[in-house]
């Protein structure tokens, strides 16, 4: 019985880690909890999987949320109280969103625990930084990612395979093809409508913008220690291909499957095993599978993030920092789609270079950047 800890626990990636357990109540049970902010739903979770303990990020909502709670399973308030859920389980499934999962990620590396790594901020934010804590402490990295997971499987789940190019998918997102002035007059609502995927509101925006598309750049980077000229991205709208990688001999190797976050998250906490989880494409109904340039052009935060990667250091960091503000404030109305990639590159640009040689060096840059974002979208709503 592999015990599970899942951290971000009622996000997309949470519930559909939930799902897998409860299709295999025989291999796995929740061993313990973390949500950032608590709530009914949380309340709820717990209430019914009733795990050995639980714990809320946020202090004060998480003592909201105790009153709810018919479990006397201990249950812990706050960002250091939450890191208690990771002792003692068998695997950490990282599913937290945004920058606040990487100290979880750390936290685990350092423990020497197996980690189903969904967050991609630790690789955005902490790549470098964050492998050599794994490396250090001997640590076994599952990507759950989709094409991250397909990367991982098309190289026998090894991440030291030799290759020649790593090619990551992307759907499109629910504007592909559209001109800039069309993209000029997107709402938050056009763009939440993704076409194959259902996701978090955030990296659902970053999926439009191909914001997203560049941070798997950068995870990749890391991950596999590929240059940026050996990762390619393309436009693949059908979402079946997740990734692919060629090699020296010309052969690729692909890895398809229904658009389902479950197998990647089901592969992570059984490799090398496979078990039942999804049905296969049904290819005669598909009939073809398309693949089309990115257009680069239209979505500049796709070339902004790559240019991010390529400068390594904390521009990964504040990168990530400057679209989180972003993101939300157009998710608000305060801006508009094409001014995203706008606020990060007035962001990076003022960014001064830093070595990330330890947590305070991602948080401070993370703060800065997060301050110059939010001065930015003020300035621009005024205008």
């Amino acid at each position: 019985m592999l015990k599970i800890a899942l951290i971000g626990a009622t996000g997309s990636i949470g519930r559909q880690t939930l799902s897998v357990i409860d299709k295999h109540p025989d291999r796995f049970t929740l061993y313990s909890a973390v949500s950032g902010r608590g709530g009914e739903a949380f309340a709820a979770l717990i209430n019914r999987y009733r795990p050995r303990f639980s714990a809320v990020a946020d202090k004060a909502q998480g003592e909201k949320t105790r009153v709810l709670l018919t479990s006397d399973a201990p249950f812990y308030c706050g960002e250091s109280e939450a890191l208690r859920a990771l002792y003692g389980c068998d695997i950490a499934v990282i599913a937290a969103s945004g920058f606040a999962g990487l100290s979880y990620s750390l936290a685990a590396a350092r423990l020497g625990l197996p980690i189903a790594l969904a967050n991609k901020e630790t690789l955005v934010c902490g790549g470098e930084y964050f492998m050599n804590e794994a490396r250090r402490h001997n640590v076994s990295i599952r990507p759950v990612d989709s094409e991250h997971s397909a990367l991982w499987q098309a190289l026998s789940f090894s991440f030291d395979t030799p290759f020649k190019k790593l090619i990551i998918t992307a759907s499109g997102g629910p504007f592909y093809g559209k001109t800039r002035e069309e993209l000029s007059r997107v709402t938050a609502e056009d763009a939440l409508k993704h076409p194959t995927w259902k996701m978090g509101a955030k990296i659902t925006v970053d999926s439009a913008t191909l914001l997203n598309k560049g941070f798997e750049v950068i995870e990749a980077h890391h991950l596999y220690g590929a240059p940026f000229d050996k990762i390619h991205a393309l436009v693949h709208p059908e979402s079946v291909v997740h990734s692919m990688v060629q090699f020296e001999d010309g052969a690729v190797l692909a890895q398809l499957g229904v658009p389902s976050m479950e197998l990647p998250i089901q592969l992570a906490l059984t490799y090398p095993e496979r078990l039942p989880c999804c049905e296969p494409v049904d290819f005669e109904r598909l009939g073809a599978l398309r693949f089309l340039p990115l257009e680069r052009e239209k979505f500049p935060c796709f070339s902004v993030a790559l240019a991010a990667g390529e400068a390594g250091d904390n521009f990964p960091c504040a990168l990530n920092g400057a679209g989180e503000v972003a993101v939300h404030a157009f998710l608000r109305g305060g801006i508009g789609f094409l001014q995203i990639a706008d606020c990060l590159s007035h962001v990076l640009d003022g960014t001064k270079r830093c070595k990330i040689d330890g947590d305070e060096a991602l948080k401070e840059t993370d703060a800065l950047s997060r301050k110059k974002a939010e001065e930015y979208i003020s300035r621009v709503s005024r205008a």
